[in-house]
């Protein structure tokens, strides 16, 4: 495939921001699978995090596929107030809102399941209502990652479950998908660098993560 050049028109990122609570306890859980995709991005492209107190985050500078700055970003603020530590690197750096890029969780898609956008509401998700209200506007990228929705909508008693599925952790089998999974994101980011979120999205949005009997596949 030809290399298509950066234009004005393209959206490319520039800070790639992963959602998730610090604490060791919601360490894997599905709600902090943006963590985790920017885990796996910053050990494939060799970017060190590490914590900086200015931005109340884990942080990172380095280089994209295409030699290009980039910046890798974790707050540390928990869920819901995770626009503060991105509005502190946007206004450090003085990046331009739709080179953000907001990797999170996803109740709505299925696991095996990436969904691309250039902007959007947050969709009842705590860490994006935070990150809207802090850069003021809806008008910027974000990658969600699907975690599926509960089996059962309500435990025994009548409460919903919605809460114990966001903060539980992968079933062994689920891990094995979402590792393949966090590759796709990682493909889907650097297509996003080399050609522009739009042309990522008409890409990775169509495909799934899929098991099989023998192995996992991608269709």
């Amino acid at each position: 495939m030809k290399e298509v050049a950066p234009t004005a028109n393209l959206v490319i990122p520039k800070l790639i921001v992963g959602l998730g609570n610090p604490e060791l306890k919601y360490n894997q859980t599905r709600h902090n699978i943006g963590f985790a995709g920017v885990d796996t991005i910053a050990n494939i492209w060799q970017v060190s995090l590490s914590e900086n107190r200015k931005f109340k985050a884990e942080f990172g500078a380095g280089r994209g596929p295409k030699a290009d700055q980039i910046y890798l970003l974790k707050p540390l603020t928990y869920m819901n107030r995770s626009g503060e530590a991105i509005r502190a690197v946007v206004d450090w750096y003085k990046l331009p809102l739709t080179s953000v890029l907001i990797i999170y969780d996803d109740l709505d898609l299925p696991i095996g399941r990436l969904r691309l956008r250039l902007s959007g509401s947050a969709g009842g998700h705590n860490g994006m209502k935070s990150v809207i209200a802090h850069l003021g506007t809806q008008e910027f990228p974000r990658l969600r990652i699907g975690i599926g929705k509960p089996k059962n909508i309500t435990t025994e008693s009548g409460e919903p479950k919605t809460i114990s599925h966001v903060l539980g952790k992968f079933s062994p089998t689920e891990n094995k998908l979402m590792i393949q999974v966090l590759e796709l994101v990682v493909d889907a980011v650097e297509f996003s660098l080399k050609q522009g979120i739009e042309k990522a999205m008409s890409l990775y949005n169509s495909r799934m993560v899929r098991e099989t009997p023998e192995s996992k596949a991608l269709s």
